[in-house]
């Protein structure tokens, strides 16, 4: 594995650890050294997560203000239906 001619499994066995996990080691040692181009850097899933968060926070502020924008207009049309003013 990694240019030492042994299979992951063997290198887990010696590492006492799961092929999985090594593989999943592998995998983003390659990705951190080629600065993402073969996969998520180490740092890239916390960076997502904390993005995919704010866009929820985002998406959810911007219908609150749709809801309250529509709900403002229909106020402001039965003032003026009460008032007798055209639009």
């Amino acid at each position: 594995m990694l240019g030492e001619g042994k299979s992951a499994g063997a290198v887990a066995r010696d590492l006492d650890l799961t092929e999985t996990a090594l593989r999943e080691w592998v995998h983003r040692a390659r990705a951190n050294r080629t600065k993402g181009r073969t996969g998520l850097t180490t740092a890239e899933p916390e960076e997502l997560a904390r993005l995919r968060k704010e866009n929820r926070r985002l998406r959810l502020e911007r219908e609150i203000l749709k809801s309250r924008r529509s709900s403002s207009r229909k106020r402001q049309r039965h003032v003026r239906a009460d008032s007798g003013e055209d639009r």
